[in-house]
């Protein structure tokens, strides 16, 4: 197959950068995002976009590339914020720290013909966020538009390089999406990126690297780890498939798995765990040594059930991919001191004996693969659920008696959305036990019981949060049931807490 011409996406440490990557892959094309070290391995791009950053260029060890190698590729090139600064500084231009730093939406005039700005409002909204600013232009540099103050907000050099001064990326740039879009068109070597495409590419490239050998994956019934499952299952090589069940589920969940697997013709195998984690979480209060106590058991439960393995496959999704590059090194020391036999998992990295065949996906993206897969719409589109399972949700002391409180409510709160037709509504929903006894009265009598907390947030990548405006009607009908089935509950409240400041799990 002719190799895609992608964009590359140069990180120069922006907040925002994931954000160039999606924005170019929904506007149908491949987009790679790239370390700055790996900038003379991108390969042949048909275009590149230089993200913004938080340091200054001014700097003595201001991030730089090689200004030759990038115009060596004859394609079209973006500056963003510092990528624009880095641009004009090497065209000849200079660029001085600002008395102020600049943040929040400013109106994008255009100043001058430009294919970049086609189809624009003559005002559109952008959002900024600098700090230094553009104080001398090189010779042939033409401003492109500025902003409400007449601030040259945007430049070109050449026939096909761009600098823009604000983010395009960010959803509070009205016309953003259409700004890249413009700027893509100029690429005419790029190909569209169809998931159907990827996904042979994906079978393939598995055929290859597994060959005749054993690859094992673990299973929770997430999209994630279900889609690379049936992946591996598709490609027809040796699989193992194991999913551990660690007693910290929802009502029914393992059933559930089980039978969603069945459905799909991937067989799994299935290593009930309950006991061992209770037993060891017993009396642990503290949230973070909960979930160091249930990530290290899991990996000992995995491992013991995989044995011997050639080939292990993992999950990874592209922003887990991008966060463990920027975090490498914190992340490897501090894994390391808590479990050596996580050592492993890095020893095969090492070995390249660790798949991960959605590594350059986003989650929407892995919904379409499986989709593609013949994966099922209600199995793709369950709401995400942690790792360490319940246990967020039970602040305090894990027992089997709270946990089964927490089941029945969440099974009643999930059935309601759903018969409402508002379980696709929402990103995640979930009900929690609030480690508080309250008063209340059943019968004729003074009870003394917990209170249950509901949530329901939207979210398109989990880092920001807003709380779902529920029908009354639904909360009415799923406090009326909760407090009327679940023993050991007299009182039931609505979170409506947005991420930040609240995080979307309780721990």
């Amino acid at each position: 197959m002719e190799e895609i011409q992608h964009v590359a996406v140069i990180d120069f440490g922006s907040q925002y950068t994931q954000l160039i990557v999606r924005r170019v892959r929904e506007l149908g094309y491949f987009a790679k995002l790239y370390a700055l070290e790996d900038f003379p391995q991108i390969g042949k791009p048909g275009a590149i976009i230089l993200s913004g950053g938080p340091r200054s260029t001014s700097e003595a060890d201001a991030p730089d590339l090689d200004f030759t190698q990038l115009m060596g590729f004859g394609v079209p090139v973006l500056g963003v914020c510092y990528g624009m600064q880095l641009l004009n500084i090497k065209f000849g231009g200079s660029v001085e720290a600002s008395d102020k730093r600049e943040y929040g939406p400013a109106k994008l005039v255009p100043a001058a013909p430009c294919g970049l700005f086609d189809g624009i409002a003559h005002e559109s909204q952008v959002w900024m966020s600098h700090s230094d600013t553009v104080s001398r232009l090189p010779e042939g540099c033409q401003v492109i538009a500025r902003n409400q103050h007449g601030t040259p907000v945007a430049l070109q050099w050449g026939e096909a390089c761009y600098g823009i001064q604000f983010h395009p990326e960010v959803t509070h740039s009205h016309e953003g999406t259409r700004i890249l879009h413009n700027f893509l068109l100029q690429a005419g070597k790029l190909e569209p990126f169809r998931i159907e495409d990827f996904k042979k590419e994906l079978l393939a490239d598995i055929r290859e690297k597994v060959g005749g050998k054993q690859v094992v994956c673990g299973v929770s019934g997430g999209v994630d780890s279900t889609v690379l499952a049936v992946l591996l299952h598709e490609a027809g090589v040796k699989m193992r498939a194991i999913f551990v069940d660690h007693g910290l589920m929802r009502k029914d969940e393992g059933e559930e798995v089980r039978s969603n697997f069945h459905r799909m013709g991937v067989p799994i195998e299935t290593v009930d765990a309950s006991e061992r984690f209770l037993t060891a979480l017993a009396g642990v209060t503290e949230p973070e040594k909960k979930r160091e106590i249930i990530g290290n058991l899991f990996i000992d439960v995995f491992w013991d059930a995989v044995g011997d393995a050639e080939l292990l496959a993992q999950g990874t999704l592209y922003p887990d991919v991008i966060e463990s590059a920027s975090n490498a090194k914190s992340k490897a020391s501090k894994i390391k001191t808590h479990h050596n036999r996580v050592d492993r998992i890095l020893e095969l990295q090492a070995q390249g004996k660790v798949l991960e065949p959605l590594a350059e996906l986003f989650k929407d993206e892995v919904r379409a693969l499986g989709a593609s897969l013949g994966i099922a719409h209600d199995i793709l589109h369950r709401h995400p659920f942690p790792g360490p399972g319940l246990a967020v949700r039970c602040p305090g002391e894990i027992t089997e008696d709270r946990l089964e409180i927490i089941r029945e409510c969440d099974a009643i709160f999930i059935g309601h959305l759903k018969d409402k037709q508002w379980y696709d509504k929402v990103w995640q929903a979930y009900a929690a036990l609030v480690p508080v006894k309250t008063v209340g009265v059943k019968g004729d009598e003074r009870s003394y019981e917990w209170a249950i907390a509901l949530r329901a947030v939207i979210s398109e990548d989990a880092m920001t949060a807003d709380w779902v405006e529920l029908p009354y009607s639904i909360l009415r009908e799923t406090s009326h049931d909760i407090l009327n089935q679940v023993k050991g509950v007299n009182r039931v409240l609505y979170d409506v807490s947005t991420k930040p400041p609240a995080s979307i799990e309780w721990e």
